[in-house]
């Protein structure tokens, strides 16, 4: 089939179109919503992707957790809310550990649940709500890598005597004060008086826009700590390790070290969870998985409607061009040339429906960036334009055979 053949195919097409708008527009609706829906739901998956990388990353790819149960992905069991907490040797001896370069012991007063706090902090006649508490080591911030905004960390020093000093995430201060220099101002928690000696970077949100619950935190020397909530014993551990390449031997290392401190026998399953930044990223790949799934049944579903509506219109146009078909063979059209051009015009119509998918869709992902964060991939965008053409092909293949092997002396004859 030449070029002319072709150009041919892709004008008969367009007339086609042309001539019937509103059916051809039906026809192309399902090949449009398909790829709109591939090229939407990919995008947000895409941009939802990178904030997870990007908080991964924030939290440090040499850190681990340690806690009495794990945390991520799973339900926690009865016997698992009943294990033994960790404590603060426990924490000691895990920084004696060859590969451990820090540890942070922490303790949490926050709703687990919503993952908000419940405590007000107030500073003259201002006041934030849904504070989360936090007691920690002068070393969690060189654990963590925390950035600061003003002032400084707490120390060793303000440890050892349980001062009344506090570091502000970065959204409890700006609430609080303003454009008011926080340092040094005394804010009232739970009916103690604490010294602001610093605040806190923002920290990356983990889906798009919106505010990090970490950013509106107050965090205390962990005896300090102690004062707010005797109660709160369920220590946090976080450990960072000097290399990547000895994450498996430090994980074998702190089991081997809690199973003997903890006594837990030979036969006995791990009292306690080690887990890193790895298990936010594989729950995440579970949740887009999911969504793939969704997403593929979306658009199949669509694009098969489009691919019947398309066959639907081709059978039609054989019908209707039957005459021009007996025409063009008796003037020495091959059946080779007949089953190309429609096959083509089916084509044509599909990549049309295609294209004006993958415009809405664009123009929809880009309106998505100010709700969720959201990235228009160029591989998913040629796959949706394949696959629309794709359905052109394998829906538009009968319509041609039968105009192909029209007999060109009944064709003529057709009125």
């Amino acid at each position: 089939m030449n070029i002319s053949d072709q150009r041919e195919a892709i004008r008969m097409a367009l007339d086609t179109l042309r001539a019937n708008k509103l059916r051809s527009g039906l026809t192309i609706l399902g090949i449009v919503i398909g790829v709109m829906t591939v090229i939407t739901i990919s995008s947000v998956i895409n941009g939802l992707n990178g904030q997870v990388s990007g908080m991964v990353e924030a939290m440090g790819t040499n850190v681990l957790w340690v806690f009495r149960f794990p945390v991520i992905g799973v339900r926690p069991t009865t016997e698992m809310l009943t294990r033994k907490q960790l404590t603060m040797d426990d924490a000691n001896a895990m920084a004696m550990l060859p590969h451990v370069s820090g540890v942070s012991p922490s303790l949490r007063y926050t709703n687990f649940q919503f993952n908000a706090g419940t405590v007000t902090a107030k500073w003259g006649t201002h006041k934030v709500e849904s504070v989360s508490l936090e007691g920690d080591t002068a070393s969690s911030k060189d654990v963590y890598d925390w950035d600061i905004h003003k002032g400084r960390y707490f120390n060793d020093g303000d440890q050892e005597r349980t001062a009344n000093v506090t570091v502000l995430g970065y959204d409890t201060a700006n609430d609080l004060f303003g454009e008011e220099d926080p340092i040094g101002k005394e804010v009232q928690i739970e009916g103690l008086t604490f010294t602001v000696v610093g605040t806190l970077e923002k920290q990356k949100a983990a889906f798009g826009g919106g505010k990090n619950p970490q950013d509106n935190y107050a965090y205390f020397p962990i005896t300090t700590f102690h004062k707010l909530h005797p109660e709160v014993l369920d220590y946090w551990i976080s450990v960072k390790f000097d290399d990547q390449k000895n994450k498996a031997l430090v994980i074998d290392e702190i089991t081997d070290l809690l199973r003997r401190r903890r006594k837990v026998h030979n036969e006995q399953d791990d009292n306690f969870a080690i887990f890193g930044a790895d298990s936010i990223t594989r729950l995440w790949n579970q949740i887009t998985g999911s969504l793939f799934l969704l997403m593929f049944g979306l658009s199949a579903v669509g694009l098969m409607v489009g691919g019947v509506g398309v066959m639907n219109i081709m059978l039609v146009s054989v019908t209707e061009r039957t005459r021009e078909i007996g025409v063009r063979k008796a003037i020495g059209a091959t059946k080779r040339i007949i089953l190309m051009q429609f096959t083509l015009e089916a084509i044509t119509l599909c990549a049309l429906g295609g294209v004006i998918g993958i415009m809405l869709g664009s123009i929809l992902a880009f309106g998505l960036r100010y709700i969720l964060s959201s990235t228009v991939s160029a591989l998913w965008v040629l796959t949706a334009f394949i696959c629309s053409c794709g359905i052109g092909l394998v829906f538009g293949i009968y319509p041609a055979w039968k105009a192909a092997n029209l007999n060109p002396i009944d064709a003529l004859r057709y009125e």
